[in-house]
Formats: structure tokens, C-alpha cells, sequence
């Protein structure tokens, strides 16, 4: 959860999320009802997640399932890593 910013105009309490807001239209798409997402607002990837809290409708980017999609999304280590000590094989008895 990000923490917003509050700024204050003739008394009024108004979040960056109120500022960015914008007005757009619902449709219907076949029976359900459907908004298009402007290009601001556009999520990566085909999935989001969404839940109604309220009044308020939140739809959030939903988190890779599959191991190689969350791999890509993962930032190069930049870390460099030295040598790796060879180290001999203890025996073990089973």
C-alpha cells in the first residue's frame, strides 16, 4: 500500500489519487459490465486482480503464478561474486 501525499484547497482534503482521477464510461459486454482501462492507467501483462472495498472498486496488477514469468520480472544482481571454494565430499554411511 502506498502512502498518499494530502494537499489542502480551500479546505478540502484532496489525495493524489483524487487528482489523478478521471471520468470514463461503463458498457455492457454481453452480461457483464465493462470499462476500458485509459493508456495511463494500463497494467502489464493479461491478469489483474480485483475486489470491491465499499464504494470503491480496486483492481491491482496480479503477481506472476508460474516461476518464469515472476523470474522475469526480477532486476539483474549487480553483485559480483568471487570464487567459489571447491570443497571435498564427506563420506556418508546409509
Amino acid at each position: 500500500v502506498q502512502k498518499l501525499n494530502l494537499s489542502y484547497a480551500n479546505g478540502i482534503c484532496q489525495t493524489e489519487i483524487d487528482m489523478l482521477a478521471r471520468k470514463i464510461s461503463l458498457f455492457r459486454n454481453g452480461r457483464s459490465q465493462a470499462v476500458r482501462i485509459p493508456k495511463e492507467f494500463e497494467f502489464p501483462g493479461k491478469d489483474v486482480l480485483m475486489r470491491k472495498e465499499g464504494k470503491c472498486l480496486i483492481i491491482e496488477e496480479d503477481e506472476p503464478s508460474d516461476l518464469i514469468e515472476w523470474l522475469k520480472t526480477l532486476k539483474p544482481i549487480d553483485e559480483k561474486i568471487g570464487p567459489i571454494e571447491d570443497l571435498p565430499i564427506d563420506d556418508v554411511n546409509i
